[in-house]
Formats: structure tokens, sequence, C-alpha cells
């Protein structure tokens, strides 16, 4: 073994994104942050940052400076080694060190593996170039990079942090051919209806080919899809579920046409791709670390095959299961620097539950657990649709208790459902209609404070109603950092807290 760095042990953590910061939060945090040596190993040349909030900046909602998540300086003040832009060739295991692609060689004591995830390019003649590159009307939408590019082909650059310069008719800003106009979007998922919520809300005339019978297929059911489509539709947006994209070539005028499977063709100024992706397992296996989809891990998130490599976020896999959502990643990552700071301890991860949220302007989804999967296992289910107004509701009851639910169009239950849910409440048997068919909700101002608000990071209204500020909401509990879900509610809380009164 190496020797360390003054009697501290080495841990070095590949990977900048929202998992590997919320470790290193963690870790120096702790009490036995003294005895650490950490390295931050970031491919991209930006701080590390929240990538479930780039489609709000392309919307314009936020600005590029609010979702950073922590600065160079912040690092720095914290003792540790960030290396941005430092992408990674390899990891010896038996010399227990990383090798840089510029030669730089990083020794460890402990690994971490939180390299994310990646996406995969559907199979579209015409996509790519003869000489391997992207042709110049395809976006792909996964780094701020890719954020930036597609803003500026919209005729919208950002130039520093939230400064938004628009191209069309200013002579100021960088020089844009001719700003798109309209947009196709390649994946009905998540990320695919927060891009084309975003470039609506841009001006641009949107398309989204979705391959599956319906939007968000991984998520939710067909009831559930059918109204996300019809809330597009009459937002503006064009939906083609069924039907998958085979070929893109150029037109006239600048413009390509996108043919599909069903024989239309759509012509479109971009094309964006947001369907597929896959954990990132490229250094993992060239270490010869055991990968199934993802780096498979133990309970400890340490590799099956070396106890000193460990693997959070999206690339690990647990039980048989990759997660590709931040409040899991969020979890693993804080029990990891239990792991790392006191090895003897009993902090064992068993899994994490799933809450998805859909943050775009218009469009309201919520998804606790796996509602497809626990209605084919035979739980009972409890489902209300009103395509009339765009909302659709589904539990999933297992003996009483909320083992997954959907909620599309009306959220002002999710507080209280995603309570009963996290601690396996058990309903009698008109409680799960009335959570569905009663009337609405209290405002989060009427919430218990154990009512839990942002799921994510698992905060309560309680601890929103003990700030004095969303700075101190951000800084002390994380809320509204992970996917902004829950930026509306905690913003109530706060604007609805008594005032204080000074002290005789």
């Amino acid at each position: 073994m190496n020797g360390r760095v003054g009697g501290r042990r080495r841990i070095v953590v590949v990977g900048s994104g929202m998992a590997a910061t919320r470790l290193v939060e963690e870790l120096v945090a702790s009490p036995a942050a003294t005895d650490l040596h950490l390295t931050v190993l970031g491919d991209e040349d930006h701080a590390p940052y929240n990538r479930i909030l780039l489609s709000a900046v392309l919307e314009g909602t936020h600005g590029l400076d609010t979702i950073t998540l922590r600065s160079a300086q912040w690092h720095a003040e914290h003792g540790v080694d960030l290396r941005l832009g430092a992408r990674v060739l390899g990891v010896d295991r038996e010399r227990r060190d990383v090798v840089l692609v510029d030669g730089t060689v990083v020794p460890y004591d402990r690994l971490v593996l939180a390299t994310g995830s990646i996406p995969s390019l559907p199979p579209i003649r015409g996509l790519v170039r003869l000489d391997g590159r992207l042709h110049e009307a395809v976006h792909a939408f996964r780094s701020l990079d890719d954020c930036r590019r597609l803003m500026a082909a919209i005729g919208v650059e950002v130039h520093n942090a939230g400064d938004e310069v628009t191209a069309v008719g200013d002579q100021t800003a960088h020089p844009v051919v001719r700003p798109a106009q309209r947009a196709v979007v390649v994946g009905g998922g998540l990320l695919g209806l927060q891009v084309a919520r975003a470039l609506s809300v841009r001006g641009l005339d949107v398309e989204i080919v979705e391959g599956g019978e319906h939007l968000l297929r991984s998520q939710v059911g067909s009831p559930a899809g059918q109204v996300l489509a019809r809330d597009l539709r009459r937002l503006g947006t064009t939906v083609y579920t069924g039907a998958r994209a085979v070929r893109m070539s150029d037109t006239a005028g600048g413009a390509v046409g996108l043919r599909l499977d069903n024989g239309y063709t759509l012509d479109t100024d971009l094309v964006v791709l947001t369907a597929g992706g896959r954990p990132s397992t490229a250094l993992a296996r060239g270490a010869d670390l055991e990968v199934r989809r993802g780096i498979v891990v133990d309970d400890h998130l340490a590799s099956v095959t070396d106890p000193d490599v460990f693997a959070i976020g999206d690339c690990a896999e647990h039980g048989g299961r990759t997660t590709g959502f931040v409040g899991p990643a969020w979890e693993q990552a804080s029990l990891l620097a239990q792991r790392l700071t006191d090895p003897d301890g009993d902090a064992t991860y068993t899994g994490s539950r799933s809450v998805a949220r859909l943050r775009a302007t218009g469009l309201d989804v919520a998804v606790l657990g796996d509602p497809e999967r626990a209605t084919a296992d035979g739980g009972d289910v409890v489902e209300v649709t009103n395509p009339v107004v765009g909302s659709h509701r589904k539990l999933v009851v297992s003996d009483g208790v909320i083992v997954a639910a959907t909620l599309v169009g009306d959220l002002s239950r999710i507080g209280l459902i995603t309570q009963y849910f996290d601690r396996g409440t058990r309903l009698s048997g008109t409680e799960p209609a009335a959570l569905l068919m009663g009337d609405r909700l209290a405002p989060p101002s009427r919430l218990a404070d154990d009512a839990e608000i942002c799921a994510c990071a698992g905060v309560s209204a309680g601890r929103i109603r003990a700030c004095a500020s969303l700075d101190e909401v951000r800084a002390t509990t994380r809320a509204t950092t992970g996917c902004g879900g829950c930026s509306s509610s905690v913003a109530q809380l706060l604007a609805d807290r008594p005032a204080l009164t000074p002290s005789s």
C-alpha cells in the first residue's frame, strides 16, 4: 500500500455529480474529517451542479448560479482536493491508484466510483456524420455544456451565471445563424417531457416521439400516460407514441427531416435526444470489478469484487437494481459516509424507496415506488382518472399499506400520501379512496411538522419552519436542491411562518 498523506486515509471519489457531492458534504461534516484526505475527480470543467435542474435553466426559471451545488472555493475551504477536467483513464487495483489521461497518478486507500450514467444513441440513420460527429441539428441533453449549446441553438446564450442574451435582433450576442423555431424531442420519459416543456415555454413548436405505447412508460401506466399526452397537446405540444424515429436527412433551408417508422416525416430545426441511458461502468469493467447492468455492490455499497472500492448513485447496482433518481443516490452517499468514517459501525444499505417528480411548467407528476410492478405483484389498486381536467390518481395498496402511487395533475395530496408510504401506515378500508376522492387537502402551512415536504432529502415541514430563509433551508436541509419539486411548498411554509416577536 502506498503511504498515507500525513497519516490520513486517502479517499478518492471519481465523479463530481450529485451523489459524489453529497458524499463529500457528509464526510467533511464528520468528526472524523481530520483523519481523511479527500480527492474528487470531476471530468467536467464546471464545479459540481444540480443536473436535474438543467431543464429549468433551459426553460429560464433558474439561472446557472442557482444550480451550483458546491463551488471550487467551498471545496478548498474544507480541505477537499477538487480536480475539474480530470478525465480518468483507468484504475489499478493492485497498485491502488487511479490514472488520469494526462498521466497523473492518484493513489487511494478507498476508492468511490460515482460515475453516474451516460446517454445511449438511438438507432437512427443519419444521426452521426461519417466522421463520427453528431449531426449539427442533434443535441444530447445531459450536461451543462449540452444545455448551453441547446440554448445557443434556440437563440439564448448564457455568458455569466444567470445572464441571458437573446440572439434574435441583438447584435451584441454571439452570432446565431437562425434561432431554431421547431424541435423534436426523442424520448417521452421524465427528461424528455421536461425538455419539451422548456423548449415550448421558450416559444418553439415542439413534438415528442416516444417508441412506447404511452408517455412515462417506465414510471406510470397507460391511463396516466394518456392524461399526460392530453395535457401536453393542450399546452401546444404534439405527441407521437408507439412510433420510433428511424432516419434523419437534411432538407432545404438548413432544416432536417426525421422519418418515423409509421411513415411520417417531421420537419424540424432541432432533434433533442433524451431517450435511453445506462450506468457508466467502463472504469469498473476495466478494473475487473463485477458489473451487470451497474457496478454490483453489497449492503455496505462496496464492490462485491473489492472491499476497498465502492459505488454509489446511478452507476451502482444493489440487489439486482439500479435507481437513476437523486433520492436513493443521496441515501447511498449518506450511508457510505458513515461506513467510511466508522468502518466497524452497523450502517447497512437495504435499498431505497423511489420517489420521482416531474419538474415542468404546466405538468405535475409524482410517482412513488413502482406502481406497475406493485400492481403485477397483486397489490389492490385504487384509481381515479379525470382526463377532462387532466388528473389521474392511483394508489397500490397491500395489506392496507400504500406500496406505490401515481399522481398526475393535482399534487395537493402528495405530502400526506408520501408520509403514509414512507411509514408503512396501515389504512382502513375506506381511507385510500378518501385520499383520492376527498376535497383538496390543507395547504403546506397546515401540515403537521412531521409531514414530509422534500422527498429527495427526506425533509419535514417542521424542519422547514425552523429555518429563517430559503438560503438557510438549502444550506441546512438540502430541500429544493434535488428535483426542485418541493420549491413551492417550501416557499409557502416560509411565507406562512408566524412573525417572531422580540423578547421583552
